[in-house]
């Protein structure tokens, strides 16, 4: 897989991890945590970007896990 980016969206009555630019759900778990857990394993394999979303499909956090030449200035904590 390419570093493409990871994401944690609403899907039905659960919550789904997604790879960018695919249409397949990976994994579907009864909680957003659960979720998030599983999807910053495979951010960290893939050393790519955890995107999660709100129940409302908007963008609530990112994470990166890759090697970002320019990383952000992190200002949530």
């Amino acid at each position: 897989m390419d570093k493409k980016n990871i994401h944690v969206i609403p899907h039905l009555t659960q919550w789904a991890i997604k790879i960018e630019g695919e249409n397949k759900i990976i994994s579907a778990h009864k909680t957003q945590s659960s979720a998030i857990d599983e999807g910053r394993k495979l951010a960290k394999k893939y050393m790519s970007e955890l995107i999660i979303h709100t129940a409302e499909g908007k963008i609530r956090d990112k994470d990166s896990y890759g090697n970002d030449p320019c990383p952000p200035k992190d200002t949530k904590f």
